[in-house]
């Protein structure tokens, strides 16, 4: 057979063949370099991007599919794959991950040693460390110990919800037939529930030691529940400074007393509502709260008629206003080192932010008019504008939706590298259009990067599907 006409790709280079790829393709995967003063070194192909200082800091993306980023200044790396479907992260010697945030590991090594975490939530959880005290083993419901997670020391189960016993600090809880039934004993402290019935619980004066080696008062308490939620009272701080008494008849009214600040509303939780706050000197009336409030005093001024308008200010420099809400929103902050400023109309349609330090002068600013645009300025002078931004002004400064998902949409990028060299980047329709400038020179491509071309001090170039079409080395 004749074979002398048929197409053969091994006629064609590797290099023309994986950029005829990237130029089919480009316009999927193409992802612009973020910060053009830190890219040292960067991969040509339109299929993915890879960017970064090497040997400090460099990112590799696939878009939608995969993304990665490392540094080792600091020593840190990351990769996500479909995110939030599945991610890694490391930091040093710890390191984690996770598949759907069900099934996570991690694991590294620290002053106590090395450690190992296995975590299928919410049946089995495993950990192994040098520190014996710090090994549990949990399949749940049947039976293990937790620590360290779920906001307490230690978690036992056995047959749950029928028994678990939990010690947070000196607090040891053992609950039979979770959570209605509880009992609770400690340091100088008793309690017992019977949820929703009742439940009484009370701990005398105490003393602690703090890392001065000063003994410390530690104030007890009484706390009393009735058909919840209906009625509670608790008595807290008892034989301290900031004692306070709480009590409701729900729906009918709730009270707060304290040596610094009593409150009444009634009936509950929309009614009349009256403040006195002596800590912070103001007083405060709303009918019904929280829609009509006015208060008066040096700690505190408002006045508002919800969703009309509303303008309130304290003694720590913060005044917020709306108009029409929630049209229009302004927050600023002014105190002896910083002022900031935030302006919304609607929720997310349209955001300014400013921060500024007045100890240093420099300044960070962000505008988002969602879905037109984002832009963003840092405090040492980097720039960075995206047109079409579907994502990025409800997830300010996330870098991993950046590189999974921003390329879909964004049309358009330029970023101004920080500091003193002012390197520019800019890219339209997914690298269709690119163009660099540094102290070195200037650089560009078109057709996802099938024809570049670069000018320095010293030469100027042309490529076309990477091979050299003409070169100009000038003379000194």
């Amino acid at each position: 057979m004749d074979r002398s006409n048929h197409f053969c790709w091994k006629r064609f280079p590797p290099r023309i063949v994986l950029w005829i790829f990237g130029a089919g393709f480009g316009f999927i995967f193409a992802l612009p370099k973020a910060d053009p003063a830190t890219s040292d070194a960067e991969g040509e192909l339109a299929i993915g991007s890879f960017s970064g200082d090497i040997g400090a800091k460099g990112s590799f993306a696939i878009p939608i599919l995969f993304s990665s980023e490392k540094s080792s200044r600091p020593d840190y790396g990351e990769w996500d794959v479909l995110y939030p479907l599945m991610s890694y992260d490391r930091y040093g010697r710890e390191w984690r991950w996770n598949f759907l945030q069900i099934f996570r590991m991690a694991g590294g090594e620290g002053r106590a040693g090395k450690w190992k975490r296995v975590t299928v939530f919410p049946f089995y959880f495993w950990q192994k460390s040098d520190d014996p005290e710090k090994n549990y083993l949990a399949l749940l419901p049947f039976y293990g110990t937790v620590k360290d997670r779920f906001g307490r020391d230690e978690v036992k189960a056995a047959a749950f919800p029928l028994y678990v016993r939990t010690k947070k600090k000196d607090v040891v809880t053992r609950n039979y037939l979770a959570p209605f039934f509880h009992l609770r004993r400690g340091n100088q402290l008793r309690g017992w529930q019977l949820w929703p019935l009742a439940g009484w619980e009370t701990k005398e004066i105490t003393t602690k030691t703090n890392i001065l080696g000063e003994s410390l008062l530690v104030g007890g308490h009484k706390k009393l529940t009735i058909a919840w939620p209906f009625y509670f009272w608790d008595r807290t701080g008892i034989g301290a400074e900031k004692a306070k008494d709480q009590r409701a008849l729900l729906p009918f009214f709730s009270s707060t007393r304290s040596a610094g600040r009593d409150s009444f509303t009634a009936p509950w939780p929309i009614g009349l509502t009256v403040t006195q706050d002596r800590e912070k000197k103001y007083q405060e009336i709303g009918m019904p709260w929280p829609f009509i409030v006015f208060a008066r005093g040096e700690g505190k001024s408002a006045s508002r008629i919800w969703p009309f308008f509303g303008i309130a200010s304290n003694d720590k420099g913060l005044t917020s206003r709306f108009y029409a809400w929630p049209i229009y929103r302004r927050r600023t902050l002014e105190t002896d080192l910083v002022a900031e400023r935030q302006i919304r109309w609607g929720f997310f349609l349209f955001v300014e932010k400013r921060k500024m330090r007045k100890d240093s002068g420099t300044s960070t600013r962000e505008r988002n008019l969602w879905p037109l645009f984002t832009w963003r300025a840092d405090s040492e002078g980097g720039r960075r504008l995206q047109v079409l931004a579907v994502l990025e002004p409800f997830f300010p400064a996330n870098e991993t939706i950046e590189r999974h998902y921003s390329p879909l949409w964004a049309v358009w990028r330029s970023s101004q590298s920080p500091g003193g060299a002012k390197a520019r980047s800019q890219s339209f329709l997914w690298n269709l259009w690119r163009r660099e400038v540094d102290e070195e020179g200037k650089r560009g491509a078109v057709l996802f990067g099938l024809v570049r071309w670069e000018r320095t001090a010293t030469q100027r170039s042309l490529k076309v599907l990477g091979l050299d079409i003409g070169r100009r080395v000038r003379q000194e």
